[in-house]
């Protein structure tokens, strides 16, 4: 369980980390789209995707250490298991945002969520 301070420090903490995430997501797909339709890429062939998915599992493993929830990747979508006025809800960060601004109860999922 997560603070909403928590939460927060361990976003700012994982700024370079998730940063590096979006980096690696974008050369993945840009190399796994160029060897679909032309076979070849500036960002190398076959041993190069199967570096980047390693990379992308290692660092998506290293965030869930945290005991992150990770929703989506594309865009990056991560709650944080906490509780607000007696309520378990899901501390929320999209991609984009600056903060730890929104949560929902954790059985609403996106949906549900609400600003802080």
């Amino acid at each position: 369980m997560f603070t909403l301070a928590q939460a927060r420090h361990l976003v700012a903490t994982l700024h370079p980390r998730i940063d590096e995430l979006i980096r690696v997501r974008a050369d993945l797909a840009e190399l796994q789209t160029d060897l679909a339709h032309h076979g070849l890429s500036a960002l190398g062939g076959r041993p190069e995707v199967k570096g980047l998915e390693a990379r992308l599992h290692a660092i998506l493993d290293d965030i869930r250490q945290h005991g992150i929830e990770i929703k989506n990747v594309a865009p990056v979508l991560l709650d944080f298991p906490g509780e607000r006025d007696g309520r378990q809800v899901l501390w929320c960060w999209l991609e984009g945002d600056s903060d730890v601004r929104w949560y929902h109860r954790a059985d609403c999922g996106f949906a549900g969520r609400r600003p802080i």
